[in-house]
Order: C-alpha cells, then sequence, then structure tokens
C-alpha cells in the first residue's frame, strides 16, 4: 500500500508544472497591476478571495478597548506585516448608507441597471455605509432593503424615462442644448450626481416648455439643432 501511495505521488509531482521564477521587472508588473485588477468592475468576489488567499498568510485581529479600535495585524506572504486600525462600532450604531445616494439610486434604476449605477456611484467617488467601493451585488442589497424596484426596458421599447442622448434624439436638439436648457431650468430633468446622467420623462418632452426649446434652437444659431433623427449612434451612452 505505502508503495502504490508514493508511486501516485511520484506521478502527481511529475504532472505538476514547475513554478516558473519571476524577475524582478514581472513582479514589479504584477504590483503595479494589482490595484487596477482589485478596482476594476469586472472583477468578481471569487477572484479578490484567490488573490487575498494568495499574498495574505493571516490576519491576527485585537481589540484596544483605551483607543475603542479594532487592531487588524496583516501577515503578508513574504513576512511583512501591516497594522490596521478600524473605529469599533458601539452598541445600537449602524453603518447606514447616505439618504442622499439612496435618492440618487432612486432616480438612476430609471434608466441604468445595477452594474451601471455602480459605476457611476465609483465615479463620483462614493461608498457604501461600511467604506466600500458600490458593486453591482451592493447596489442590489440596497435596492432590496430599501425596496427599490429593479430596472426593466419596456416590453414595446417606448421608455418612459430618457436619458441625455435619447431624449434630445426624440426632440431632434443636440444633447448640450438640451442640458443648457435643464441646468436653466427651462425643462425639467433629473441630474441626481454631478458627474452621472440627466434623466427626463418622455412625457415632459411634448410639453410646449420643450417644443419652445426645439424652436428657439431651430430659430439661433448660438443653440444648433441636432443631426438628421435618422442617423444612428455609433456610442452608447448613459447620459
Amino acid at each position: 500500500r505505502v508503495g502504490d501511495i508514493e508511486s501516485r505521488v511520484a506521478a502527481h509531482d511529475a504532472t505538476t508544472p514547475e513554478p516558473s521564477p519571476l524577475s524582478a521587472t514581472d513582479l514589479t508588473a504584477l504590483v503595479a497591476d494589482l490595484k487596477a485588477v482589485w478596482a476594476a468592475p469586472t472583477t468578481d468576489a471569487r477572484l479578490k478571495k484567490r488573490i487575498v488567499r494568495t499574498v495574505i498568510h493571516e490576519v491576527v485581529a485585537d481589540i484596544d478597548d483605551a483607543a475603542s479600535e479594532i487592531v487588524l495585524l496583516i501577515h503578508w506572504i513574504g513576512g511583512v506585516h501591516t497594522e490596521l486600525r478600524l473605529p469599533k462600532r458601539r452598541r445600537g450604531q449602524r453603518n447606514a448608507t447616505p439618504g442622499d445616494i439612496v435618492t440618487a439610486v432612486r432616480q438612476l434604476i430609471l434608466i441604468a441597471s445595477d452594474d451601471v449605477i455602480a459605476g457611476i456611484l465609483n465615479r463620483n467617488g462614493l461608498v457604501t455605509g461600511n467604506g466600500n467601493r458600490w458593486t453591482r451585488e451592493r447596489v442590489t442589497a440596497l435596492r432590496s432593503y430599501r425596496k427599490i424596484p429593479v430596472f426593466r426596458p419596456a416590453a414595446d421599447g417606448i421608455e418612459p424615462w430618457l436619458n441625455l442622448n435619447k431624449a434630445a434624439r426624440l426632440l431632434g436638439i443636440t444633447p448640450k442644448t438640451l442640458r443648457l436648457a435643464a441646468e436653466a431650468g427651462k425643462i425639467e430633468g433629473l441630474h441626481p450626481l454631478p458627474d452621472g446622467p440627466w434623466i427626463f420623462r418622455r412625457s415632459e418632452l411634448g410639453k410646449p416648455d420643450a417644443q419652445q426649446i426645439v424652436h428657439r434652437a431651430r430659430q439661433n444659431q448660438k443653440y444648433p439643432t441636432g443631426s438628421h433623427p435618422d442617423q444612428q449612434n455609433l456610442f452608447t451612452s448613459t447620459t
């Protein structure tokens, strides 16, 4: 039996490729790319767990009662140690998502899916109540907790809410003209975040205020109209 096990071990070692040694340049490139890989929207939880298991040997947690902090000592592969201190949650304390972010999600869900919303929130430098970056899963969890319905495209293709490009195309004017009008309060539109899309209700685009904007754009060269309505856009956008 021992001989059989030794044979199986030898066969396994023979089929397992030897780890190829990396040069200092290769290691430096990996270190430079690690943060980008970790923060990329396409990096899922499974890959992050594999990265953690690869670079971290163990994490030792302790409590500093005097400072009311949680002390984390990270033992990295290779022998380097890092100490992190996190505020200790007090009894009854909750790290809730700020109300302005919840309001922004309620508006963004009118035109965007959870993964797109996560990207918009991150682009604006916003984090969760626990200080984490937004992911599709975290946006979904927030919606579920706050009872915010999921975004579903209209079955007939006639969306009740439109982003800036689609609304401008429907009116036959340029997105810039419509954005300037919305910023001036000449047409009602939602702009949840500074670095994010404008949102317009389709029914508002048929009202006299919107038609006045179209008429003014056609009369004034300062506010040019858009391209031909049959011209297709080469790029998709959420603005």
